[in-house]
């Protein structure tokens, strides 16, 4: 039997707790953390790159199963770490190495309801998109592809650390068919984001980084990030390709203020979602 004097948390007192649990996450590895606090350096040092992602065996690994990868179609194997990047460029390394430390940062959750693969094909998929918009606005592509990959990582935060109360949500989210930030709000109270920004913070990413994540979902058409409109076009494009592989996926509600923000020609939107498709099946692989 419930007990009615039980305190039911204020809204408040849920986001203070969220932050609490995020605080004691475990960091990023150091060379992400390199990666991270130089996405705006054009020029890392080869050297040191191949160095800090050879002492990590899992990374490692990873960068050389997509230089040997048939995307590539080298002739002969590719050993070393130093061949890779030389292979693949410094960028792409980096984005590789970042996503992999992500995907590895959480166990799969225990939470009925929730598709951990599906989440992450998702999210690199996002990340995708988001670095090949990137490319045709001439902006930062390592920063995009950060932000897609991470703007979701809220709801593997709800998961993994409020099991009981999220698989309410996808539950509640099943039962009524409706997108699933509709349902957080109903069961929570607040949006994933709110999670996403916690664990930004505590991760200690840039600002921007942090304000693409915590606004993607309702990008201010005036005076918002760039990089969140990005991101929220992104999403909605790699849900409309269908790249989660999910069966009842639902293809979330699309801003038209920041579709026109974005302002790509149709011919291009073409090109971009063939590019996104081809780069998906290869790097999916090697995360």
């Amino acid at each position: 039997m419930m007990n009615a004097d039980k305190k039911v948390p204020t809204l408040k007192e849920k986001i203070e707790e969220l932050i609490r649990v995020v605080d004691d996450l475990p960091t990023l590895p150091e060379v992400v953390t390199d990666i991270l606090n130089n996405l705006d350096n054009e020029e890392i040092d080869f050297s040191i790159l191949a160095k800090k992602v050879a002492l990590d065996p899992a990374l490692s690994a990873k960068t050389l199963r997509l230089a040997n990868s048939p995307f590539y179609a080298m002739q002969s194997k590719v050993k070393t770490i130093p061949q890779a990047i030389s292979l693949l460029g410094v960028k792409t390394v980096r984005q590789i190495v970042t996503a992999a430390a992500l995907t590895n940062s959480f166990p799969e959750p225990l939470c009925q309801g929730f598709d951990f693969k599906a989440f992450w094909r998702l999210s690199m998929g996002t990340a995708i998109c988001s670095k090949a918009i990137a490319r045709h606005l001439h902006l930062n592509r390592d920063i995009a592809f950060i932000a897609g990959m991470m703007h979701n990582i809220g709801r593997l935060v709800l998961a993994t650390r409020f099991t009981a109360d999220y698989e309410a949500v996808l539950a509640y989210r099943k039962a009524h068919d409706c997108q699933l930030l509709f349902a957080e709000r109903h069961i929570l109270g607040y949006e994933h984001t709110v999670a996403g920004r916690a664990l930004a913070e505590h991760w200690q990413f840039s600002h921007v980084l942090k304000e693409a994540i915590a606004e993607h979902l309702h990008p201010d058409p005036d005076h918002g990030s760039h990089l969140a409109q990005i991101v929220h076009v992104a999403n909605a494009v790699v849900h409309a390709l269908d790249l989660a592989g999910v069966e009842d996926d639902l293809v979330p509600d699309l801003l038209e203020s920041a579709w026109d923000a974005i302002g790509i020609s149709r011919a291009d939107w073409l090109h971009i979602f063939r590019e996104v498709e081809l780069e998906f099946g290869e790097v999916i692989m090697a995360v």
